[in-house]
């Protein structure tokens, strides 16, 4: 491993939204032949995919599609009925167990890309255009990234754009793991907040450590989605795709593309970052107790899990007249 990259300056956001507007526009007007035409040719001209490749992602798709089922049917579903969680908790918590074990893995494997090999992305943005041309070979420690990332939500019914097409390079699969590293650990954090929200309730009863780790799990997702995906995010990807890359690469194939999808990114981190600040504040005036499913329990579904409950143990309580409304159990006055 080499040295310290050297750390960019990073620029603020008045600079980096005027001087990225300016930039955009400048382009624009000098793009004498942009058209469907124009994208067409650069497509055909710089994007590659070989067969081994798409023989590559099904594979990884059915192994992702297996290795969930296996997860599903001999570990998750068999833990969560130990644990005597809600029917309805036994049938989500899955889901949400599988997702925190890959994100961890992949938001694990970009760090090592991004701080442990010889790419300093993340400390220098700029360097990501550095020394690009068309049909040089993405390197194999990322390309194995993209199939991982691509394969998995291959599997899922919401597809995230991976920035890369085939093993030659688009000259946005540098930028683009920094992209998926600033978004994946937020992922890694509702996850895991999600997972305490499901195992707060056990047999019937309130496990208060669930409900802390909770809160906890979400004030840290608040936190970092402000700052990888509101700080961090437009001030070093947004500025070195909207700006630096010019300068590295003057004819960069795809500017206005992929810039655009960039900032709708942005606005959409804004626009979840605003019912985050209304759930905090929501938490902080009374108006919730705390970090909870949104959905209401039935009555008489919690007394048949109370009843479970006593008739595993022997020794439970009777649970007529109990009610459990956003996770809070209560007793009818």
């Amino acid at each position: 491993m080499a040295g310290a990259p050297e750390v960019e300056p990073m620029p603020g956001y008045l600079q980096l939204f005027s001087t990225a507007c300016s930039t955009f526009l400048d382009a624009y007007r000098d793009c004498k032949d942009c058209g469907v035409k124009l994208s067409m040719q650069t497509l055909l001209d710089h994007a590659f995919i070989m067969p081994t490749e798409i023989v590559l992602f099904f594979l990884c798709v059915v192994m992702w599609t297996s290795l969930r089922w296996g997860l599903t049917s001999y570990l998750f579903v068999p833990f969560a009925q130990w644990c005597r969680l809600h029917s309805k908790d036994v049938a989500k918590m899955p889901e949400s167990a599988w997702k925190l074990v890959f994100y961890t893995m992949s938001w694990s494997y970009s760090t090592y890309l991004l701080f442990f090999c010889d790419y300093g992305f993340f400390q220098n943005p700029s360097s990501v255009f550095y020394n690009w041309k068309s049909g040089m070979q993405v390197p194999t420690n990322i390309a194995i990234y993209y199939l991982i990332q691509g394969s998995f939500y291959g599997t899922l019914s919401t597809p995230r754009c991976t920035w890369m097409l085939g093993g030659k390079t688009l000259a946005y699969h540098n930028i683009g793991l920094v992209v998926l590293f600033l978004h994946d650990l937020d992922d890694v954090l509702l996850e895991f907040t999600k997972l305490n929200v499901y195992f707060k309730i056990r047999g019937g009863k309130i496990y208060m450590i669930n409900d802390h780790l909770s809160s906890v799990g979400f004030l840290a997702f608040g936190i970092t989605w402000f700052i990888f995906r509101l700080y961090w995010f437009p001030l070093k990807v947004l500025y070195a795709s909207y700006i630096t890359s010019l300068k590295s690469v003057p004819n960069i194939p795809f500017y206005f593309f992929f810039n655009t999808l960039l900032f709708a990114l942005l606005l959409m981190n804004i626009y979840w970052f605003l019912f985050i600040v209304q759930m905090v504040m929501k938490v902080l005036t009374g108006q919730m107790t705390g970090i909870n499913d949104v959905r209401e329990y039935e009555e008489n579904e919690v007394q048949e899990s109370a009843e479970d409950e006593k008739h595993e143990s022997g020794n439970g309580r009777a649970a007529e007249g109990n009610h459990i409304q956003n996770g809070v159990s209560k007793k009818h006055q």
